[in-house]
C-alpha cells in the first residue's frame, strides 16, 4: 500500500507519473483544471489526441500522453454534473476515480495526481466529493495496489476540508 496526500499546488506542477484531468464527455478543452492542463500540456497536441479518442462516458476515463507536462500521461476522467445526489452521482464519481486508478496501474504508473473531480463547475458539493474520492482511493489501495496518490488543490479551505476527511476516515 502507498499513501494518499493532499497538497496546495497546481495539478500542472505535480511531479507524478500521471495527472488526472477533470474532463467532459466530449474531451474538449474547458475551464478550470481542464483548461490549465490543456494550456500546460500544449493545447493543440492534447486536443488532437482527445479528438482521436472522441468521447468518454461519465464515470469512465481515458488516457493520453502528457505532452509538455512533467507527467508522462494525462488521464481524462469524466465525473458527473451534480443534480441532487439521486441520479447515480456518487457511483459515477466513484467510477471515474476507480477507472483512473486502474488506467494508471495498467500503464505502469507509481504515482497519480488528482483534482477534486466534479467539485468545480460541475457543482458537486465539496464535502461529498472528498468523501467519494478518498473512499475510491482507499478501496483501490486496500486491494494491494501500490501507487502514491496526490490530490492537488488551490485554496486553503478545500485543503483543510480534504485533510479533515482524510484524517477522519483513517489512513
Amino acid at each position: 500500500m502507498r499513501s494518499i496526500q493532499i497538497q496546495k499546488i497546481s495539478i500542472t506542477d505535480l511531479e507524478t507519473d500521471v495527472v488526472v484531468n477533470a474532463a467532459n464527455e466530449g474531451l474538449w478543452a474547458g475551464g478550470g483544471v481542464c483548461g490549465a492542463i490543456f494550456r500546460a500540456a500544449g493545447h493543440w497536441q492534447l486536443q488532437d489526441a482527445c479528438d482521436r479518442i472522441g468521447h468518454c462516458d461519465t464515470g469512465a476515463a481515458v488516457i493520453t500522453p502528457g505532452f509538455q507536462l512533467k507527467a508522462k500521461y494525462i488521464i481524462h476522467a469524466v465525473g458527473p454534473v451534480w443534480r441532487d445526489g439521486k441520479h447515480n452521482e456518487p457511483e459515477l464519481l466513484y467510477g471515474a476515480y476507480r477507472k483512473s486508478l486502474e488506467l494508471a496501474a495498467e500503464n505502469g504508473c507509481s504515482s497519480i495526481g488528482f483534482p477534486l473531480i466534479s467539485a468545480g463547475i460541475f457543482g458537486y458539493p465539496a464535502e461529498q466529493a472528498w468523501q467519494t474520492a478518498i473512499q475510491a482511493c482507499r478501496d483501490f489501495l486496500n486491494k494491494g495496489n501500490e501507487i502514491d496518490i496526490v490530490f492537488a488543490v488551490l485554496d486553503d479551505a478545500m485543503l483543510r476540508k480534504g485533510q479533515r476527511i482524510l484524517e477522519n476516515t483513517g489512513r
